[in-house]
C-alpha cells in the first residue's frame, strides 16, 4: 500500500523539472490534497476485505456478516433492583446512587419496589446502598438492595465472533445438545453454557450458565429458561442452573526485581490470574501447576518464584464438570 508522500512523490515526478515543486508551491499546494485523498482510498480499498470476513470484521460490518447466518448482536439490558424505603412513594419516582439513576416500575409490597436503571449495562449492577431522591419526595429514605434481572453490556465483537464460530462449526439441529447451548447463548447477558444432556434420565437436559464475564450470576437462570422454553422441540423438560464455585487459593514466595512495589505486583497478578480461570470456564477442568507459575513470571517486576501451593498442594487442580474456578484467597510474600 502506498502512502500519502509515496503518492505525492509520484505525481511530482510527472511535472516537468523546470517547474517550481518544491513544498510551498503552487504545483505542490495543487497535488498535495490530491495526493491524500487517493492515500485514504488505498488505505479503505486495502482494508476492505478485512470488513466482510466473520474472522476481521468489526462493529456494523461484523453485525452484517453475522445475520447471513440468522445470528443478532445481543443488545445492553436494564438492571432491575429492588429498592427498599422507609415510607411508601409513588410508582415512577427517580432515585440516584453516585451518578446512577433508577426508576421505580412496581411496587412488590408497601415498602418494597422494583426500579429499573436507566442506563442500560453491567452499569446498574455495581452500586448498592442509600439512595438520594430526583423526583419531589420529602421525608422518606431509600436503600438500593437486591438484583431482581441483571444488567448486561452489548454484546462485544469478541463475544459475537466467538457465538459465530460455534454456530457454523457445531452441528446444532432438532434440539441436540449444541442446540440447547445457542440458544442458551443468545440470552442477553450469557456469556457461557455447559449442556448436560440426558441429566435425570431420557428426555431431560441440564444447563449451567455463567454471563459475559464469566461469573455466577443466578437472575440469568430464569431468563434462560424462559428463552429455551419457547425454542426447545416438545417433549424435552429443561432445568436450568449455576454451575458451582470452586475458589482457587494461591500462595507463593516472590524475589522481586525492584521495578515496582509488591502492592503493584500483587495487583496485577491478582487481575492476571483473575482473567486465567475466567478463561478455563466450561472449557478447562484442570488448573496447571506449571502455568500458574508461568503467570507468575509473566508479571513485570517478578523475577523469579518459589513454593507456589494451588489449595495448599504443589500440584494441579481438578475442576468438576459441574464446577467453575474462581480466584480465592492470594498470598504473595516477598523473599530475598
Amino acid at each position: 500500500m502506498k502512502t500519502f508522500e509515496e503518492i505525492l512523490q509520484g505525481m511530482l515526478e510527472k511535472v516537468p523539472s523546470d517547474v517550481d515543486k518544491r513544498e510551498g508551491s503552487v504545483i505542490y499546494d495543487a497535488l498535495a490534497p490530491c495526493a491524500y485523498y487517493l492515500a485514504q482510498q488505498t488505505f479503505q480499498l486495502d482494508h476492505f476485505v478485512e470488513l466482510v470476513f466473520a474472522d476481521t470484521a468489526a462493529g456494523e460490518y461484523l453485525n452484517r456478516v453475522v445475520s447471513m447466518f440468522g445470528l443478532i448482536r445481543k443488545p445492553a439490558t436494564y438492571a432491575v433492583r429492588k429498592l427498599l424505603t422507609s415510607a411508601e412513594v409513588n410508582v415512577g419516582t427517580r432515585w440516584t446512587i453516585k451518578d446512577v439513576t433508577y426508576v421505580i416500575k412496581k411496587q412488590l409490597t408497601p415498602l418494597e419496589y422494583e426500579a429499573e436503571c436507566e442506563l442500560a449495562g453491567d452499569i446498574g449492577n455495581q452500586y448498592r446502598g442509600n439512595l438520594q431522591p430526583i423526583s419531589a419526595v420529602t421525608g422518606v429514605t431509600a436503600e438500593l438492595a437486591d438484583m431482581i434481572a441483571a444488567g448486561a453490556d452489548k454484546e462485544t465483537d469478541t463475544a459475537l465472533r466467538n457465538r459465530f464460530y460455534d454456530k457454523v462449526r457445531l452441528p446444532a439441529t432438532s434440539g441436540n445438545a449444541y442446540h440447547y447451548m445457542q440458544w442458551a447463548l443468545e440470552v442477553p447477558g450469557a456469556g457461557a453454557a455447559k449442556v448436560f444432556p440426558l441429566h435425570d434420565g431420557p428426555g431431560t437436559v441440564r444447563i449451567l450458565v455463567v454471563n459475559s464475564d464469566k461469573e455466577i450470576n443466578s437472575a440469568l437462570e430464569k431468563l434462560v429458561y424462559t428463552y429455551i422454553e419457547r425454542e426447545r422441540p416438545v417433549g424435552a423438560t429443561v432445568t436450568v442452573g449455576s454451575p458451582t464455585p470452586k475458589k482457587i487459593d494461591l500462595s507463593a514466595n516472590v524475589i522481586l526485581d525492584g521495578s515496582r512495589t509488591k502492592a503493584e505486583v500483587f495487583a496485577e497478578f491478582s487481575t492476571v490470574m483473575g482473567q486465567y480461570l475466567k478463561e478455563m470456564v466450561f472449557t478447562e477442568y484442570r488448573i496447571s501447576h506449571a502455568k500458574v507459575g508461568s503467570v507468575l513470571l509473566g508479571i513485570e517486576g517478578i523475577n523469579d518464584y518459589s513454593d507456589l501451593l494451588l489449595n495448599g498442594t504443589a500440584g494441579n487442580i481438578m475442576i468438576a464438570e459441574k464446577e467453575i474456578p474462581v480466584p480465592g484467597a492470594i498470598s504473595l510474600q516477598e523473599v530475598s
